[in-house]
């Protein structure tokens, strides 16, 4: 109820953040009127915050603008849901979400995946983990052994990489809550729980590979504090997603936007490739919402491993019913499960 409750909260301070930046804003239209807007917003859902993640994002977004015709607003926040429930009332038209909360996006706030993240390496994937204070002696196996022994700092309850991962690939398998299995949990974005694991704050924490190295970056010396003991297997990278009512020939240029960035020949590439660099991506692809089929398939599978580790048959039929359902979509997507 107090995390509702939070969400809740951060969403109505949100939507008057919004309102009153567009009351500055000379009477533009917004993408509710007729037509093609004259301004859009971009929300950036950073695990980051806005000081470290705004100058890395700024010139694609300069170059967003300059590509669409329409102005373009950055809004940077770490709450999934005050962005999900920004999308939801048109707020926010566009959004760089990972794929947990594009999944929400998609299904509450009537936004369509366009494109979707790969990294400098050129993989479509990155990794949830969990990290220890190098040198604190901590195992991956006392983790298990819950006894509450130890502090915990987790995601956002729709992070992908700091909730969902964990929840499918480590603690639900395992029958593990985390509330009942640490002497303490918290929940913080990846870089409050890195800084708090790195200085001895918190015993335990998620984080990703992308987060990692953004860390490791900007705090090289805290970074060599910081040890991982599990990652999780590959999962989808990050996404573009756009709001279904925006003028379609300017959704399509959005989404044309972001397929072609950093793949122009000579110096105009080269600039696009350093801006992609600085944000550890390599590019990115066209997609679509079949993408986030994975996603549906982990939250499936965790609710089914959670029910079967109760007593209530009907909620494990429900669970199977709904997982083979799932499985059954990717099928009909062309994906495999």
């Amino acid at each position: 109820m107090m995390t509702r409750r939070l969400g809740l909260m951060a969403a109505l301070a949100l939507t008057a953040t919004l309102a009153l930046s567009a009351c500055g804003q000379g009477g533009g239209e917004t993408s509710k009127t007729a037509g093609a807007p004259q301004e859009i917003v971009f929300s950036i859902l950073s695990a980051e915050n806005q000081a470290s993640m705004e100058p890395l994002w700024a010139p694609l977004i300069a170059d967003m603008s300059r590509a669409t015709g329409v102005r373009v607003r950055p809004f940077f926040a770490s709450n999934y849901t005050a962005l999900i429930e920004a999308m939801r009332a048109d707020q926010v038209q566009v959004g760089w979400f990972s794929a947990l909360p594009a999944l929400q996006a998609v299904d509450r706030a009537n936004a369509e995946v366009v494109g979707r993240i790969v990294d400098a390496r050129g993989d479509a994937n990155y990794r949830s983990v969990i990290i220890v204070r190098r040198g604190s002696g901590i195992t991956l196996e006392q983790v298990m052994a819950c006894g509450r022994r130890y502090s915990f700092g987790t995601g956002d309850a729709q992070s992908t990489s700091g909730t969902l991962a964990p929840m499918t690939y480590l603690f639900a398998p395992r029958g593990i809550t985390p509330t009942e299995c640490f002497s303490a949990v918290r929940s913080a974005s990846h870089q409050a729980n890195f800084f708090a694991v790195a200085n001895g704050v918190v015993d335990v924490a998620t984080n990703n590979s992308v987060g990692l190295v953004f860390a490791g970056r900007q705090n090289p010396e805290l970074a060599r504090n910081v040890q991982t003991i599990w990652e999780s297997p590959p999962l989808p990278e990050s996404s573009i997603v756009v709001r279904r009512n925006l003028d379609p020939a300017l959704r399509e240029r959005i989404r044309q936007f972001f397929i072609t960035y950093g793949s122009a020949p000579g110096a105009e590439g080269d600039r696009q490739r350093q801006v992609l660099r600085g944000l550890e991506y390599g590019g990115f692809r066209a997609a679509d919402n079949s993408y986030l089929d994975p996603i549906r398939l982990m939250q499936a599978s965790t609710a089914l491993i959670q029910a079967r580790h109760g007593t209530d048959r009907a909620a494990i039929a429900r669970a199977e019913a709904a997982l083979a359902q799932v499985q059954r979509n990717i099928t009909a997507n062309g994906a495999q499960p």
